[in-house]
Protein backbone atom coordinates (compact mmCIF):
# COMPACT_ATOMS: atom_id res chain seq x y z
CA UNK A 1 0.00 0.00 0.00
CA UNK A 2 1.72 3.19 -1.17
CA UNK A 3 1.37 6.68 0.23
CA UNK A 4 -1.26 8.75 -1.55
CA UNK A 5 0.13 11.31 -3.97
CA UNK A 6 -0.55 14.86 -2.86
CA UNK A 7 0.56 18.18 -4.35
CA UNK A 8 4.14 19.29 -3.59
CA UNK A 9 4.30 20.93 -0.19
CA UNK A 10 0.94 19.54 0.93
CA UNK A 11 2.62 18.01 3.97
CA UNK A 12 5.47 20.10 5.37
CA UNK A 13 7.23 17.29 7.20
CA UNK A 14 11.01 17.09 7.06
CA UNK A 15 11.69 14.82 4.05
CA UNK A 16 14.78 13.39 5.76
CA UNK A 17 12.65 11.91 8.56
CA UNK A 18 10.26 8.95 8.36
CA UNK A 19 7.49 10.32 10.56
CA UNK A 20 5.54 7.54 12.28
CA UNK A 21 4.20 9.58 15.20
CA UNK A 22 1.18 11.33 13.79
CA UNK A 23 -0.72 10.22 16.89
CA UNK A 24 1.23 12.58 19.15
CA UNK A 25 1.49 15.68 17.01
CA UNK A 26 0.02 15.28 13.56
CA UNK A 27 1.13 17.38 10.64
CA UNK A 28 -1.35 20.00 9.45
CA UNK A 29 -1.51 20.26 5.63
CA UNK A 30 -0.32 23.49 4.07
CA UNK A 31 -3.73 24.34 2.52
CA UNK A 32 -5.23 24.30 6.01
CA UNK A 33 -2.39 26.40 7.42
CA UNK A 34 -2.87 28.86 4.55
CA UNK A 35 -6.56 29.07 5.45
CA UNK A 36 -5.66 29.70 9.10
CA UNK A 37 -3.18 32.41 8.12
CA UNK A 38 -5.84 34.17 6.05
CA UNK A 39 -8.05 34.26 9.15
CA UNK A 40 -5.20 35.71 11.20
CA UNK A 41 -4.62 38.41 8.63
CA UNK A 42 -8.33 39.19 8.62
CA UNK A 43 -8.25 39.57 12.40
CA UNK A 44 -5.33 41.99 12.29
CA UNK A 45 -6.92 44.05 9.52
CA UNK A 46 -9.72 45.14 11.88
CA UNK A 47 -9.51 43.34 15.24
CA UNK A 48 -12.58 44.90 16.81
CA UNK A 49 -14.72 44.22 13.77
CA UNK A 50 -13.63 40.59 13.69
CA UNK A 51 -13.54 39.70 17.40
CA UNK A 52 -16.58 41.69 18.50
CA UNK A 53 -18.90 41.66 15.50
CA UNK A 54 -17.96 38.66 13.35
CA UNK A 55 -16.38 35.97 15.51
CA UNK A 56 -19.50 34.56 17.17
CA UNK A 57 -21.25 33.73 13.91
CA UNK A 58 -18.05 32.22 12.47
CA UNK A 59 -17.57 30.22 15.69
CA UNK A 60 -21.14 28.95 15.40
CA UNK A 61 -20.65 27.95 11.77
CA UNK A 62 -17.43 26.05 12.51
CA UNK A 63 -19.05 24.27 15.46
CA UNK A 64 -21.96 23.26 13.27
CA UNK A 65 -19.68 21.63 10.69
CA UNK A 66 -17.69 19.79 13.37
CA UNK A 67 -20.86 18.74 15.19
CA UNK A 68 -22.19 17.14 12.01
CA UNK A 69 -18.91 15.24 11.60
CA UNK A 70 -19.01 13.81 15.14
CA UNK A 71 -22.76 13.14 15.16
CA UNK A 72 -23.78 15.85 17.60
CA UNK A 73 -26.02 18.88 17.87
CA UNK A 74 -24.06 22.12 17.62
CA UNK A 75 -25.61 23.57 20.79
CA UNK A 76 -24.09 20.69 22.79
CA UNK A 77 -20.54 21.24 21.55
CA UNK A 78 -17.96 23.96 22.21
CA UNK A 79 -14.37 24.49 21.16
CA UNK A 80 -11.50 24.11 23.61
CA UNK A 81 -7.75 24.03 22.99
CA UNK A 82 -7.36 20.27 23.35
CA UNK A 83 -8.84 17.19 24.98
CA UNK A 84 -6.79 17.68 28.16
CA UNK A 85 -8.42 21.09 28.56
CA UNK A 86 -11.83 19.51 28.08
CA UNK A 87 -11.15 16.86 30.73
CA UNK A 88 -9.97 19.53 33.16
CA UNK A 89 -12.98 21.76 32.51
CA UNK A 90 -15.37 18.93 33.37
CA UNK A 91 -13.45 17.69 36.41
CA UNK A 92 -12.98 21.17 37.85
CA UNK A 93 -16.71 21.86 37.44
CA UNK A 94 -17.98 18.76 39.24
CA UNK A 95 -18.37 18.37 42.99
CA UNK A 96 -17.18 15.23 44.75
CA UNK A 97 -17.33 14.18 48.39
CA UNK A 98 -14.98 12.17 50.59
CA UNK A 99 -15.60 8.50 49.90
CA UNK A 100 -16.69 9.04 46.29
CA UNK A 101 -14.81 6.84 43.83
CA UNK A 102 -13.52 8.05 40.48
CA UNK A 103 -12.85 5.17 38.10
CA UNK A 104 -10.08 5.19 35.50
CA UNK A 105 -7.95 2.55 33.78
CA UNK A 106 -4.20 2.07 33.80
CA UNK A 107 -4.26 2.96 30.08
CA UNK A 108 -5.39 6.54 30.73
CA UNK A 109 -3.27 9.37 29.34
CA UNK A 110 -0.93 10.64 32.04
CA UNK A 111 -1.99 14.29 31.79
CA UNK A 112 -5.66 13.44 32.33
CA UNK A 113 -4.83 10.99 35.11
CA UNK A 114 -2.96 13.82 36.82
CA UNK A 115 -6.07 16.00 36.55
CA UNK A 116 -8.15 13.25 38.14
CA UNK A 117 -5.62 12.84 40.97
CA UNK A 118 -5.67 16.60 41.54
CA UNK A 119 -9.46 16.68 41.90
CA UNK A 120 -9.47 13.62 44.15
CA UNK A 121 -6.88 15.18 46.45
CA UNK A 122 -8.87 18.41 46.77
CA UNK A 123 -12.22 16.71 47.35
CA UNK A 124 -11.23 13.65 49.35
CA UNK A 125 -12.51 11.33 46.66
CA UNK A 126 -10.62 8.15 45.78
CA UNK A 127 -9.18 7.30 42.38
CA UNK A 128 -9.75 3.63 41.51
CA UNK A 129 -7.50 2.33 38.72
CA UNK A 130 -8.86 -0.63 36.77
CA UNK A 131 -6.06 -2.81 35.35
CA UNK A 132 -6.81 -3.62 31.71
CA UNK A 133 -4.50 -6.26 30.22
CA UNK A 134 -2.26 -5.65 27.23
CA UNK A 135 -1.88 -7.76 25.17
CA UNK A 136 -5.63 -8.28 25.23
CA UNK A 137 -7.75 -10.96 23.61
CA UNK A 138 -11.11 -9.24 23.08
CA UNK A 139 -13.25 -6.18 23.66
CA UNK A 140 -15.18 -8.15 26.27
CA UNK A 141 -11.98 -8.58 28.27
CA UNK A 142 -11.60 -4.79 28.38
CA UNK A 143 -15.20 -4.25 29.49
CA UNK A 144 -14.99 -6.92 32.17
CA UNK A 145 -11.82 -5.46 33.64
CA UNK A 146 -13.44 -2.03 34.00
CA UNK A 147 -16.79 -3.20 35.32
CA UNK A 148 -15.08 -5.39 37.92
CA UNK A 149 -13.90 -2.21 39.66
CA UNK A 150 -17.31 -0.52 39.90
CA UNK A 151 -18.80 -0.21 43.40
CA UNK A 152 -21.78 1.57 44.89
CA UNK A 153 -19.45 4.51 45.57
CA UNK A 154 -18.39 4.98 41.93
CA UNK A 155 -19.49 8.43 40.78
CA UNK A 156 -17.64 9.01 37.53
CA UNK A 157 -15.57 7.00 35.06
CA UNK A 158 -12.87 8.74 33.02
CA UNK A 159 -12.18 6.46 30.05
CA UNK A 160 -10.19 6.66 26.84
CA UNK A 161 -12.01 6.05 23.59
CA UNK A 162 -8.70 5.26 21.90
CA UNK A 163 -5.85 4.72 24.36
CA UNK A 164 -2.67 6.69 23.85
CA UNK A 165 -0.03 4.21 24.99
CA UNK A 166 -1.55 0.94 23.83
CA UNK A 167 -3.53 2.32 20.85
CA UNK A 168 -6.61 0.25 21.71
CA UNK A 169 -10.11 1.25 20.66
CA UNK A 170 -12.09 0.68 23.84
CA UNK A 171 -15.66 -0.62 23.37
CA UNK A 172 -16.94 2.61 24.92
CA UNK A 173 -20.54 2.31 23.76
CA UNK A 174 -21.04 -0.96 25.61
CA UNK A 175 -19.03 0.21 28.63
CA UNK A 176 -21.03 3.43 28.85
CA UNK A 177 -24.28 1.49 28.69
CA UNK A 178 -23.17 -0.89 31.45
CA UNK A 179 -21.90 1.95 33.65
CA UNK A 180 -25.06 3.97 33.13
CA UNK A 181 -27.13 0.99 34.28
CA UNK A 182 -25.13 1.16 37.52
CA UNK A 183 -25.70 4.91 37.91
CA UNK A 184 -22.16 5.90 36.90
CA UNK A 185 -21.60 8.96 34.70
CA UNK A 186 -18.89 8.89 32.03
CA UNK A 187 -16.27 11.37 30.86
CA UNK A 188 -14.78 10.03 27.64
CA UNK A 189 -11.29 11.16 26.68
CA UNK A 190 -11.62 10.98 22.92
CA UNK A 191 -8.32 12.65 22.12
CA UNK A 192 -7.52 10.27 19.23
CA UNK A 193 -11.02 9.35 18.10
CA UNK A 194 -12.16 12.18 15.75
CA UNK A 195 -10.86 11.35 12.31
CA UNK A 196 -9.84 7.83 13.36
CA UNK A 197 -13.17 6.16 14.16
CA UNK A 198 -16.75 7.11 13.20
CA UNK A 199 -18.50 9.10 15.94
CA UNK A 200 -22.17 9.55 16.82
CA UNK A 201 -22.08 11.47 20.07
CA UNK A 202 -25.85 11.96 20.20
CA UNK A 203 -26.35 8.22 20.57
CA UNK A 204 -23.09 7.15 22.24
CA UNK A 205 -24.58 7.67 25.69
CA UNK A 206 -21.67 9.48 27.37
CA UNK A 207 -22.28 12.28 29.87
CA UNK A 208 -19.23 14.22 28.69
CA UNK A 209 -16.98 13.72 25.65
CA UNK A 210 -13.88 15.65 24.63
CA UNK A 211 -11.66 15.22 21.59
CA UNK A 212 -8.87 16.73 19.53
CA UNK A 213 -9.10 18.09 16.01
CA UNK A 214 -5.33 18.61 15.63
CA UNK A 215 -4.60 14.87 15.50
CA UNK A 216 -6.45 12.78 12.91
CA UNK A 217 -8.59 15.59 11.50
CA UNK A 218 -5.28 17.43 10.86
CA UNK A 219 -6.55 20.83 11.98
CA UNK A 220 -4.06 23.39 13.34
CA UNK A 221 -2.68 22.91 16.84
CA UNK A 222 -5.00 24.30 19.49
CA UNK A 223 -8.26 22.92 18.11
CA UNK A 224 -10.25 20.58 20.34
CA UNK A 225 -13.86 20.28 21.47
CA UNK A 226 -15.98 19.46 24.47
CA UNK A 227 -19.44 17.89 24.18
CA UNK A 228 -21.71 17.91 27.20
CA UNK A 229 -25.08 16.20 27.49
CA UNK A 230 -27.83 18.83 27.55
CA UNK A 231 -28.97 18.12 31.12
CA UNK A 232 -25.44 18.66 32.48
CA UNK A 233 -24.46 21.82 30.63
CA UNK A 234 -25.48 24.30 33.33
CA UNK A 235 -22.92 22.85 35.74
CA UNK A 236 -19.92 22.78 33.36
CA UNK A 237 -17.81 25.93 33.37
CA UNK A 238 -14.67 26.76 31.36
CA UNK A 239 -11.33 26.88 33.14
CA UNK A 240 -11.24 30.61 32.40
CA UNK A 241 -14.23 32.52 33.80
CA UNK A 242 -14.86 35.61 31.70
CA UNK A 243 -17.63 37.91 30.45
CA UNK A 244 -20.09 35.12 29.76
CA UNK A 245 -20.50 34.43 33.48
CA UNK A 246 -22.78 37.44 33.98
CA UNK A 247 -23.96 38.13 30.45
CA UNK A 248 -27.60 39.28 30.39
CA UNK A 249 -28.19 37.65 27.00
CA UNK A 250 -31.10 35.24 26.74
CA UNK A 251 -30.58 34.10 23.14
CA UNK A 252 -27.85 31.57 23.96
CA UNK A 253 -27.25 28.99 26.66
CA UNK A 254 -24.90 29.83 29.50
CA UNK A 255 -22.77 26.92 28.23
CA UNK A 256 -22.25 28.62 24.86
CA UNK A 257 -21.84 32.10 26.34
CA UNK A 258 -19.11 31.08 28.76
CA UNK A 259 -17.12 28.88 26.39
CA UNK A 260 -17.66 31.28 23.50
CA UNK A 261 -15.51 34.01 25.03
CA UNK A 262 -12.73 33.15 27.48
CA UNK A 263 -10.67 36.29 26.85
CA UNK A 264 -8.76 37.57 23.85
CA UNK A 265 -7.04 34.75 21.99
CA UNK A 266 -6.39 33.38 18.54
CA UNK A 267 -9.53 31.57 17.32
CA UNK A 268 -8.05 30.72 13.93
CA UNK A 269 -7.35 27.05 14.74
CA UNK A 270 -11.01 26.51 15.63
CA UNK A 271 -12.26 28.34 12.57
CA UNK A 272 -9.98 26.25 10.34
CA UNK A 273 -11.51 22.94 11.46
CA UNK A 274 -14.11 22.84 8.64
CA UNK A 275 -11.35 23.43 6.12
CA UNK A 276 -9.31 20.56 7.60
CA UNK A 277 -12.35 18.30 7.37
CA UNK A 278 -12.81 19.28 3.73
CA UNK A 279 -9.15 18.97 2.75
CA UNK A 280 -8.45 15.61 4.40
CA UNK A 281 -11.80 14.20 3.29
CA UNK A 282 -10.91 15.05 -0.31
CA UNK A 283 -7.90 12.68 -0.22
CA UNK A 284 -10.14 9.66 -0.76
CA UNK A 285 -12.74 9.20 -3.48
CA UNK A 286 -15.22 7.98 -0.83
CA UNK A 287 -14.45 10.93 1.45
CA UNK A 288 -13.82 10.40 5.15
CA UNK A 289 -14.91 6.73 5.20
CA UNK A 290 -12.16 6.07 2.68
CA UNK A 291 -9.62 8.01 4.76
CA UNK A 292 -10.47 5.98 7.87
CA UNK A 293 -10.32 2.69 5.99
CA UNK A 294 -6.99 3.50 4.33
CA UNK A 295 -5.30 4.48 7.59
CA UNK A 296 -6.72 1.45 9.41
CA UNK A 297 -5.50 -0.98 6.76
CA UNK A 298 -2.08 0.67 6.66
CA UNK A 299 -1.75 0.49 10.46
CA UNK A 300 -2.58 -3.22 10.39
CA UNK A 301 -0.11 -3.87 7.59
CA UNK A 302 2.62 -1.98 9.43
CA UNK A 303 1.86 -3.90 12.62
CA UNK A 304 2.19 -7.22 10.79
CA UNK A 305 5.59 -6.24 9.39
CA UNK A 306 6.88 -5.21 12.81
CA UNK A 307 5.46 -8.14 14.75
CA UNK A 308 7.09 -10.47 12.25
CA UNK A 309 10.41 -8.66 12.65
CA UNK A 310 10.15 -8.86 16.44
CA UNK A 311 8.94 -12.47 16.31
CA UNK A 312 5.90 -11.73 18.47
CA UNK A 313 2.17 -12.35 18.19
CA UNK A 314 -0.14 -9.45 17.42
CA UNK A 315 -1.17 -8.13 20.85
CA UNK A 316 -4.85 -7.49 20.14
CA UNK A 317 -7.57 -8.28 17.58
CA UNK A 318 -7.67 -6.21 14.38
CA UNK A 319 -11.02 -4.65 15.32
CA UNK A 320 -9.44 -2.94 18.34
CA UNK A 321 -7.03 -1.03 16.08
CA UNK A 322 -7.71 2.27 14.31
CA UNK A 323 -4.90 4.32 12.78
CA UNK A 324 -2.29 3.42 15.42
CA UNK A 325 -0.88 0.15 16.71
CA UNK A 326 1.33 -0.68 19.69
CA UNK A 327 3.44 -3.75 20.27
CA UNK A 328 5.74 -4.90 23.05
CA UNK A 329 9.50 -4.41 22.82
CA UNK A 330 12.23 -6.09 24.85
CA UNK A 331 12.63 -4.70 28.34
CA UNK A 332 14.96 -1.73 28.58
CA UNK A 333 17.93 -2.71 30.74
CA UNK A 334 19.18 0.86 31.01
CA UNK A 335 17.83 3.53 33.39
CA UNK A 336 15.00 5.55 31.93
CA UNK A 337 16.10 9.04 30.93
CA UNK A 338 13.66 11.80 31.90
CA UNK A 339 14.38 13.93 28.85
CA UNK A 340 10.88 15.30 28.40
CA UNK A 341 7.42 15.03 29.99
CA UNK A 342 6.32 12.82 27.09
CA UNK A 343 9.16 10.57 25.91
CA UNK A 344 11.79 9.02 28.12
CA UNK A 345 13.42 6.12 26.29
CA UNK A 346 16.85 6.47 24.63
CA UNK A 347 15.78 4.11 21.83
CA UNK A 348 13.47 6.81 20.47
CA UNK A 349 16.34 9.26 20.05
CA UNK A 350 18.58 6.52 18.66
CA UNK A 351 16.07 5.60 15.95
CA UNK A 352 15.85 9.24 14.91
CA UNK A 353 19.59 9.93 15.01
CA UNK A 354 20.83 6.70 13.37
CA UNK A 355 17.94 5.76 11.12
CA UNK A 356 15.93 8.94 10.49
CA UNK A 357 12.76 7.54 12.08
CA UNK A 358 10.50 9.44 14.47
CA UNK A 359 8.42 6.92 16.42
CA UNK A 360 7.49 6.84 20.12
CA UNK A 361 8.87 4.28 22.57
CA UNK A 362 6.53 4.16 25.55
CA UNK A 363 7.12 2.67 29.02
CA UNK A 364 4.45 0.07 29.71
CA UNK A 365 3.21 -0.40 32.27
CA UNK A 366 4.39 2.78 33.94
CA UNK A 367 6.38 2.40 37.12
CA UNK A 368 7.15 5.25 39.52
CA UNK A 369 10.90 4.58 39.88
CA UNK A 370 12.68 5.92 36.75
CA UNK A 371 15.82 3.93 37.53
CA UNK A 372 14.09 0.57 37.12
CA UNK A 373 14.22 -1.48 33.98
CA UNK A 374 10.76 -1.68 32.50
CA UNK A 375 8.77 -3.20 29.67
CA UNK A 376 7.98 -0.82 26.84
CA UNK A 377 5.91 -0.43 23.72
CA UNK A 378 6.56 0.69 20.18
CA UNK A 379 3.60 2.69 18.81
CA UNK A 380 3.24 3.33 15.11
CA UNK A 381 0.81 5.68 13.38
CA UNK A 382 -0.62 5.51 9.86
CA UNK A 383 -1.49 8.68 7.99
CA UNK A 384 -1.86 9.47 4.30
CA UNK A 385 1.82 10.43 3.98
CA UNK A 386 3.01 7.03 5.29
CA UNK A 387 3.76 3.91 3.23
CA UNK A 388 4.58 0.24 3.70
CA UNK A 389 8.23 1.09 3.03
CA UNK A 390 8.31 3.22 6.18
CA UNK A 391 7.43 0.27 8.41
CA UNK A 392 9.87 -1.97 6.57
CA UNK A 393 12.63 0.57 7.24
CA UNK A 394 11.65 0.64 10.93
CA UNK A 395 11.72 -3.17 11.04
CA UNK A 396 15.28 -3.20 9.67
CA UNK A 397 16.32 -0.56 12.21
CA UNK A 398 14.85 -2.53 15.10
CA UNK A 399 16.60 -5.65 13.82
CA UNK A 400 19.92 -3.79 14.03
CA UNK A 401 19.36 -2.15 17.41
CA UNK A 402 17.48 -4.83 19.33
CA UNK A 403 18.14 -8.15 17.70
CA UNK A 404 21.74 -7.91 16.48
CA UNK A 405 23.18 -7.25 19.89
CA UNK A 406 22.96 -3.59 20.75
CA UNK A 407 19.99 -4.14 23.07
CA UNK A 408 19.15 -0.50 23.65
Amino acid sequence: MAAVTTPPGFWQLDPSIIFLNHGSFGSCPKPVLDFQQAIRERIEHQPVQFLVRELESLWDAARTVLASFVGADAHDLVFVQNATTGVNAVLRSLQFMPGDELLVTDHEYNACLNALDFIAEKSGAKVVVAPVPFPVRSADEISAAILACVTERTRLALLDHVTSQTALIFPVEQIIRDLSARGVETLIDGAHAPGMVPLQLNTLGATYYTGNCHKWICAPKGAGFLWVRADRQESIRPLTISHGANSPRQDRSRFLLEFGWMGTGDPSAWLAVPEALRVIGSLASEGWPGVLRHNHELALAGRTILCNALNIQTPCPDELIGSMASMPLPTNSKPTLLRSPLYRDPLQDLLRERHGIEVPIIPWPNQPDPSMARPRLLRISAQRYNSIEHYEHLARALNMELIDGRKV
